[in-house]
């Protein structure tokens, strides 16, 4: 069954044991001697066939041109996922590029910085290995880039605006001007963070400024702080994301608000598990790059150019088609996580046309970019399942779940041990009831009917 088409399938989040779903009901449960039954076990019937869920499947049509050809040749010697080689190979080129190539939509100019997030099991999804190919491949393309432009270490704000901080000087009583900090003379930055859980924990905490400025970071614009003591601005920065983290640690970090204000739809999610196993590691080191270098080197001299992608006439027609699509929203985290669905898009396709050294997107440029964006998608499907980002509503849910006689208002709270008011329980229904999760019932009781709630 694939996961990716389905629209109504709801998986539980739990670290007991694998998803498994049933072809009859489409419910999920914990493969034995798991904590969840499906509804078919619930209601006591019979034949229910449980399946393993589909993983996303990374369409061929992603593997166009030379990021194709790299992916190509990096495959038989490594474990890493594809998808997760390609989107590394992408974010480190988009920003070794820097604010040259862009797009402009309205008012707004897109760059090829993208942020992407790896979301697979501790060492044996084979994260860490999937930069490490790409990034000595940038090595030999920009040996500087590579030493001087790639951190990690997200902790702060105003850590990240010093990074990439501008110049700073002041002007005596005469005029003079000094120097009291030279600034970042790269304005470039990749992010690199093996443990993405620790900045997504950091930015829970209050007056932390770290999420408001990756998305200001993502968006292009001015990057500043407001302490009075010592103020950092930076214009013009270039900011590249690549982070790392299991799918348990991301639905545990990744707050509410956090999905709600914008931060989760600037990154792409992107499932990853080891391709293959090599024992020995392969032959990589065997392999001749130097005509991959060199491609790589001219297209990046290309992107480098300040100069603006357009549309090819064909690209255009299949634009056109799909972008009411991709501007439909969705409901909960998964709604939250994708809905910069044709920005993400336009940023994937602009560095396979820039790769190509094109000055507009042509019809597989946007074919690509379009197989990429929807492997994402799926990814954050498969993440990201019907939960609601809200957790007194998908306590809710799970609660439910489990009593197919519904509960009353008052079983809710004693099932929150009234440690949630009633204002939080009428809120968390309501936006059930508004995304149609939940439906209640009136149950006469001689006097005033009351209201019982149950699972759509």
């Amino acid at each position: 069954m694939d996961l990716a088409t389905k629209e109504l399938v709801r998986p539980h989040h739990s670290d007991e044991g694998p998803y498994l779903q049933c072809e009859v009901c489409a419910d999920y449960i914990i493969a034995p001697p798991g904590g969840f039954l499906c509804k078919c076990h619930r209601s006591n019937q019979n034949g229910h066939r449980p399946t393993a869920p589909a993983w996303p499947e990374l369409d061929s049509a992603a593997l166009h041109g030379l990021p194709g050809e790299i992916i190509r040749a990096i495959g038989p010697h490594s474990e890493a996922d594809s998808a997760a080689l390609l989107v590394s190979l992408l974010a480190a080129v988009g920003n070794l590029m820097g604010r040259g190539a862009h797009m402009k939509v309205g008012a707004d100019n897109h760059h090829l910085n993208l942020n992407a997030a790896l979301v697979g099991e501790t060492s044996k999804g084979r994260k860490g290995m999937s930069w490490s190919f790409v990034r000595d491949l940038m090595h030999a393309t920009d040996a500087v880039w590579t030493e001087d432009r790639v951190m990690g270490g997200l902790s702060s704000g105003e850590g990240l605006i010093y990074a990439v901080r501008d110049r700073v000087t002041t002007e005596d009583a005469d005029g003079e001007v000094s120097v009291l900090d030279e600034g970042a003379g790269d304005k470039r930055l990749m992010i690199l963070e093996g443990e993405f859980a620790g900045p997504l924990r950091t930015m829970t905490r209050e007056g932390n400024t770290l999420s408001v400025l990756l998305r200001q970071a993502w968006d292009g614009g001015k990057l500043a702080t407001l302490t009075r003591n010592s103020p950092l601005k930076a214009t013009d920065a270039h900011i590249s994301i690549i982070g790392h983290i299991t799918k348990t640690e991301l639905l545990k970090q990744l707050s509410e608000t956090d999905a709600a204000n914008g931060f989760a739809n600037r990154f792409l999610w992107i499932l990853v598990r080891r391709s293959k196993a090599l024992p020995f590691g392969g032959e990589w080191h065997k392999v001749d790059v130097a005509p991959l270098i060199k491609k790589l080197r001219a297209a990046i001299e290309y992107g480098r150019e300040s100069r603006e992608i357009g549309w090819a006439y064909d690209a255009r027609d299949l634009w056109t088609r799909v972008y009411a699509d991709l501007s439909e929203g969705a409901p909960g985290l998964f709604g939250a996580s994708t809905s910069r669905a044709e920005a993400q898009t336009l940023r994937l396709a602009a560095p396979y046309a820039t790769l190509d050294s094109c000055t507009v997107i042509q019809l597989p440029h946007l074919e690509a970019a379009l197989a990429l964006w929807r492997y994402s998608e799926a990814s954050a499907r498969y993440i990201f399942g019907d939960a609601t980002g809200d957790a007194v509503a998908d306590k809710i849910i799970a609660a439910l779940e489990e009593t197919p006689d519904g509960l009353s208002r008052t079983d809710l709270s004693h099932h929150f041990k009234r440690h949630r008011s009633r204002g939080e329980i009428d809120r968390a229904l309501t936006l059930l009831e508004k995304i149609g999760r939940v439906e209640r019932e009136k149950v006469e009781t001689g006097g005033r009917p009351a209201e019982r709630w149950f699972i759509k």
